[in-house]
């Protein structure tokens, strides 16, 4: 499947739109300019965190269009608009275990994440710099991949820039279990990066 845009989350949501008419049901709210909206405002911070789960970003493209449907067809039925920002993170989270686990392959980390890491590098620096830098970014991500899912997943929806109580809602946790996941979390990387 193509990279989800704009106009094809426009086009699965006039498909929608038309089976609920051919249904019976007319009476559905526009919710095309909402749901653009969150669209363009969410899109790459939505497909980083699918991606931070170890799928391909086709797949987190594929999770992403299904999100926008269903937030799509959430408003249409005229359900509640409160924390929508978090609600897409709480499908998109969903769906990227689902597509995860649907996945039965094996994907090499350690190549993909090596060539993300060499892509990431400053060309302009010297080669000692280079290597160092590059060692640094291995060492966080060796410490990164060995903490327990739900504390990566917190450390990613903090980097997209939830708040607390939105990472709360979104892993149904206590306010005081994300505090204590992020600073442990923290704290290692810290640890790590001082080495």
């Amino acid at each position: 499947m193509s990279s989800p845009t704009r106009e094809s989350i426009v086009h699965l949501a006039l498909f929608d739109s038309a089976a609920a008419l051919l249904n019976g049901n007319s009476s559905a709210p526009d919710v095309h300019p909402e749901v653009m909206r969150l669209f363009d405002e969410y899109r790459g911070k939505l497909l980083r965190y699918a991606v931070s789960f170890g799928i391909h970003v086709e797949d987190g493209e594929d999770v992403i269009q299904e999100v926008f449907l269903a937030l799509f067809r959430h408003l249409r039925a005229g359900r509640s608009r409160e924390h929508l920002p978090g609600w897409i993170f709480r499908v998109t989270h969903n769906l990227a275990l689902k597509q995860r686990s649907a996945r039965s392959r094996q994907r090499s980390r350690n190549s993909s994440d090596h060539s993300v890491i060499e892509a990431q590098l400053d060309s302009a620096s010297n080669p000692e710099e280079q290597l160092d830098e590059l060692q640094r970014r291995k060492r966080l991500l060796l410490i990164f991949n060995a903490l327990p899912e739900r504390d990566r997943c917190c450390l990613s929806l903090r980097a997209e820039g939830l708040r607390y109580r939105e990472i709360a809602g979104v892993l149904g946790m206590s306010l005081g279990a994300v505090s204590n996941s992020l600073a442990r979390s923290l704290a290692r990387l810290a640890r790590a990066d001082e080495l």
